[in-house]
């Protein structure tokens, strides 16, 4: 299996308030929760955890048949990837949130060119709590996603979000105390998979 290389700086044990030393080294995970593959590449999504704290968003991509690995974004502290779409062969886009301490500040990367590059794209214009339930584009300037604020919330815990154009931007259309649902999508179901395995300790693509 293919390892990911990760080192704990000490900004990073400061802010996740772990107890680790030299002597006694915190355990880190790496969690594939999405796959997907487009341009002849395969992007494989998740995140960087110790057992008590999600330490970084992480975006791998491979240009041989998942033979050799690269980060394909920068890490994002805190945050973790779990859904992928692509539209075509060059626009793409994958739903994310900040997970410390709360579920908060969604967003999504977005591609234009395949997976070569990707941009960070805020659902909200200012920091609060929510995560991304679902989302989807069934064309470039038409795309929804569900945003989950949690138990409890001020004038409804569910939100319907929709996007002109690629998700650079978006506006909020519904709110209601029952959970909503995008409708059901008609493209063809991704034929990739993730699945840990206890034997290897890996996950196999």
């Amino acid at each position: 299996p293919m390892l990911l290389p990760f080192h704990c700086t000490e900004d990073d044990v400061q802010w996740a308030g772990l107890s680790c030393s030299a002597d006694e080294p915190c355990p880190v995970y790496l969690e594939v929760d999405a796959v997907e593959s487009a341009a002849g590449r395969i992007f494989a999504a998740g995140n960087i955890h110790s057992s008590a704290i999600t330490l970084y968003a992480v975006l791998l991509s491979s240009d041989d048949g998942g033979h050799t690995w690269r980060e394909a974004f920068a890490p994002i502290r805190g945050a973790s990837l779990d859904r992928i779409q692509f539209l075509d062969a060059q626009i793409g886009w994958i739903s994310g949130q900040v997970l410390s301490p709360l579920p908060q500040d969604p967003f999504l990367l977005v591609t234009s060119d395949g997976g070569k590059t990707w941009r960070q794209r805020a659902i909200f214009a200012e920091s609060r709590v929510g995560s991304i339930l679902q989302f989807h584009f069934s064309a470039k300037d038409s795309g929804s996603l569900i945003i989950d604020r949690g138990p409890g919330s001020e004038g409804g815990r569910y939100e319907l979000w929709e996007s002109p154009d690629a998700g650079e931007n978006w506006t909020i259309r519904q709110t209601s105390e029952k959970p909503l649902r995008l409708k059901p999508s008609l493209a063809a179901p991704a034929g990739w998979r993730a699945r840990a395995d206890g034997a290897t300790q890996s996950f196999r693509l």
